[in-house]
């Protein structure tokens, strides 16, 4: 063991002395270390404590300030899920929403997206350019603008909304908004309530909202269509507005006076003569009782879309018609309706539901007194069905089975043999029995193989109970009664499809061509008599054939017209009509005319008080629109290919024509002076003429240029300086007409009188607008001249009829159906005594009598 000195000793011994001094230095830092950190976490906590007491403290005077000013308070501390705010228990809680009063909004459809919104104050971010229609009043922009999609919650104040436990959380897009009230005197620091236009991320909402605002500080109503924003400035002496009211009704009616135009273009047996000397046919969803000698109609107008086909009962007072499928799911569905042509009351409708397309042909029972009706319904199989029409109001369908994958285009059955039933149609006829039981058996008719038509086209029945039937090849065809052969063939009676076989009363066959427009007579043996007859060209070819009184006959046209005449004297028009999609209307300024022109390449002038065309002529264009000028004198046509044409009413010859861009010309409207005329067009320009030689020679004056979509609608002011217009962006623009420069304060033409209102979109005309509108529902505005009444027609076929001016959102209006396809135009005449109305691909034009 080693031993130590004692210098050894007293060495490692001092050592150890500053070890513990060491250690219990460091012992002490800890010591005050740790004391100087309980010390901080006392002061944090006290801080934290204070903190917490600052943000209630400042979360009252924020909940306090916003009630002042309206808005919606800053959500409560917790979480949000679903739109509902969970506080710090886990309760759900709602806030309470204080709403200003000035910001009235009509919510008309409910939106998808989100409802929560920050709650701090946010910078308003920079304006920016759209096509849209929120115009700038400031003068040193001519572009319209929008606001940024960032709107500041001070623009968005949310409806009132009342905790109740049964009911989810609504924001407020979700929901309808009504009248509040706050305290008066409160400084409304902004302008618009938008938060039915813009969501939390700033998007603009989905296209289904349609809303209303009311500014009452500016006289500005704000409405959107499809999510974007038209700001229209009301007249200076405009009371106060509120869009949650509901506007009543006009006091007057419309009451459906006449009908022009006839179904002959793709429908067949639909013209029949009813003992009280009307002949019954129809147009779009109307069914006519028209008497040619005493020039008077009735009408059934029971169906909701287009009429595809009509039978008349043994008795000739009951009628069958039958429809297809229109917008209406429920209201519109295919079925026939069985109807009384004296009182026109509805007896039976059959079918609903069961087809799915529409009926293409019916026919009433005839050896048994027409107890049945057979009808074909448009589907892939063609089903064809029996019904006993007169067991309760929608009848019993006896039997129903598939006919033919191919076309059917004629059901009849026997005049004889009881429970017989022949149809015809594509490389097919076919002879049916229908047995006691009530089920159906088929035989199909044996053609020889060469003589085997495309299509067999048309049915009739001789007096010896003989079936004929005519072809595509122009061929007539003698079936022996109960068999399904051939007994005689007659070639080539026509160049072209036979379209209609009548067999008259003493006995003598008619046949028609399509195409070839001749009608031969034939003995009922089917030997020529050699007496036949051509009509003219431009009335098309013989779509049928119905026996009038005496030698009288009625033809109905492929170019949609009907004839009456005879054999032997030749034949005159009793309807005239369009044949393809009518746009153009427009009624005389001082007489009882009215002009109207078509995709058919036809001008037609027409007596309202007379119910008669005056002249029709083809313009070899297809026409889009058609305006007369101020006096009268002259009528100007806008075609699809950008060319104009001016015409004299009187000689019909062309005065002037002229060619703005290739795009259709959509509006033309002459001012009031008669010294300008305004076209707008598809290429998104208006172009100015001014008229010079009463209406015979035109200079352009120049274009206006800022719309960014097509034109749609133009209206002049009464003291023709200025120009309104709407765009197919739903655009509402203005402009000077001499100057061609667009007007880019709106405000500065609040109080202007116009002469006319076609523009739908327009602060007297906010009404107008459905619910659930998209902004292209509207096709046509008009105004009646005393300023009462205002009249739209829709893309579904409806006319309506509102008081004027139609400033509120909520406005009642009366509508009409008629119409089975979108209504292009409606007019008033000059007196306001009625009103025109086009129906686009139906072809029709009504005239409705103001009550």
């Amino acid at each position: 063991m080693m031993r130590l000195d004692a210098s050894e000793k007293q060495h490692r011994y001092h050592n150890l002395l500053n070890d513990d001094h060491a250690n219990e230095m460091l012992e002490g830092e800890g010591a005050g270390l740790a004391a100087r950190v309980a010390e901080l976490e006392v002061r944090c906590a006290r801080q934290a404590e204070e903190l917490l007491c600052l943000r209630s403290t400042l979360a009252d005077a924020l909940r306090r300030l916003n009630a002042l000013e309206g808005r919606a308070p800053p959500p409560s501390t917790g979480t949000q899920r679903n739109g509902t705010y969970t506080g710090s228990s886990g309760t759900p809680t709602r806030e309470l929403r204080i709403r200003q009063p000035t910001y009235r909004e009509t919510a008309k459809r409910t939106s998808s997206y989100g409802s929560s919104t920050s709650s701090l104050p946010q910078r308003r971010g920079p304006q920016h350019q759209s096509t849209g229609s929120l115009q700038s009043d400031s003068p040193a922009s001519s572009s319209s603008l929008s606001p940024a999609p960032s709107p500041s919650p001070r623009a968005t104040p949310a409806p009132l909304h009342v905790p109740h436990a049964s009911q989810p959380y609504r924001s407020r897009n979700n929901s309808t908004s009504s009248k509040e009230s706050v305290s008066p005197g409160v400084n409304l620091t902004k302008r618009w309530s938008s938060t039915g236009d813009f969501n939390a991320q700033g998007l603009i909402a989905n296209s289904s909202t349609h809303t209303c605002q009311y500014n009452e500080e500016d006289g500005t109503m704000r409405m959107y269509l499809r999510g974007r924003p038209v700001v229209l400035h009301g007249p200076s002496d405009q009371d106060g507005l509120d869009p949650a009211k509901v506007a009543p009704p006009p006091q007057n009616k419309l009451k459906l006076e006449w009908v022009y135009g006839y179904r002959g273009k793709d429908c067949r047996s639909n013209l029949y003569l009813l003992p009280t000397g009307e002949i019954v046919y129809f147009v779009a969803s109307v069914v006519v009782l028209f008497n040619v000698e005493e020039q008077c109609q009735r009408h059934y107008t029971g169906h909701t879309d287009d009429v595809k086909c009509l039978a008349v009962h043994p008795n000739k007072l009951i009628v069958a018609s039958g429809q297809c499928a229109g917008h209406d799911r429920v209201d519109a569905r295919p079925h026939v309706r069985v109807w009384n042509s004296v009182s026109l009351a509805t007896l039976a409708v059959l079918g609903a539901g069961q087809a799915e397309r529409g009926i293409w042909a019916v026919a009433f029972s005839r050896a048994d007194g027409g107890s049945l009706l057979a009808a074909i319904h448009d589907a892939p199989d063609h089903v064809i069905s029996v019904w006993d029409w007169q067991r309760s109001d929608k009848g019993h369908c006896l039997a129903e089975t598939k006919c033919s994958v191919d076309t059917v285009v004629a059901v009849e059955f026997h005049p004889l043999d009881r429970n017989q039933i022949v149809t015809c149609g594509k490389n097919h006829i076919a002879f049916w029995t229908l047995d006691q039981t009530n089920v159906l058996y088929k035989r199909m008719g044996i053609f020889e193989a060469r003589d085997k038509p495309k299509y067999v086209t048309c049915l009739a029945f001789n007096h010896n109970g003989d079936v004929l039937s005519g072809d595509s090849s122009g061929n007539l065809t003698v079936w022996g009664r109960g068999t399904n052969t051939v007994q005689r063939l007659v070639r080539a009676v026509h160049d072209g499809p036979v379209f209609s076989v009548a067999c008259l009363k003493h006995g003598a066959v008619l046949s028609a061509g399509g195409k070839d427009g001749r009608i031969v007579m034939f003995d009922a043996d089917v030997n020529p008599t050699g007496l036949e007859n051509v009509i003219e060209g431009h009335y098309g070819g013989v779509r049928v054939l119905a026996e009038g009184r005496g030698s009288q006959l009625y033809v109905g046209t492929t170019k949609n017209c009907i004839l009456h005449g005879d054999l032997e004297l030749g034949f005159s028009p009793a309807v005239l009509g369009h044949v393809e999609e009518v746009w153009g209307l427009a009624a005389h300024p001082s007489l009882a005319w009215f002009a109207s022109a078509g995709w058919d390449r036809l001008l037609q002038l027409w007596d309202a008080l007379s119910h008669s065309t005056v002249w029709s002529k083809d313009i070899e264009e297809r026409a889009q629109c058609v305006s007369w000028s101020a006096d009268g004198g002259v009528l100007a046509v806008g075609c699809l290919s950008g060319r104009w044409l001016v015409l004299d009413p009187h000689s019909r010859d062309v005065l002037a024509q002229h060619q703005d861009g290739s795009e259709p010309i959509q509006t033309i409207q002459y001012s009031p002076d008669n010294k300008m005329v305004a076209l707008g067009s598809r290429d998104n320009f208006i172009y100015i003429y001014r008229v010079e030689d009463n209406g015979a020679r035109y200079s352009r004056l120049g274009k206006c240029l800022g719309h960014s979509s097509y034109i749609t609608h133009l209206d002049w002011s009464e003291d023709s300086q200025y120009i309104r217009s709407n765009s197919g962006d739903y655009e509402l623009l203005f402009w000077n007409a001499t100057t061609c420069r667009q007007v880019t304060s709106p405000s500065s033409l609040r109080d202007a009188a116009w002469a006319s209102n076609t523009c739908p979109i327009t602060f007297t005309t906010v009404g107008v607008w459905p619910e659930n509108a998209d902004g292209t529902d509207i096709n046509s505005c008009a105004r009646s001249r005393d300023g009462r009444l205002a009249a739209t027609g829709d893309d579904f076929g409806k006319v309506k009829l509102y008081a004027y001016p139609v400033t509120q959102p909520k406005s009642l209006c009366h509508a009409y159906g008629g119409h089975s396809s979108h209504v292009t135009c409606v007019r008033f005449t000059q007196d306001g005594a009625r009103l025109l109305s086009a129906g686009g691909l139906d072809t029709s034009l009504m005239q409705w009598l103001v009550d």
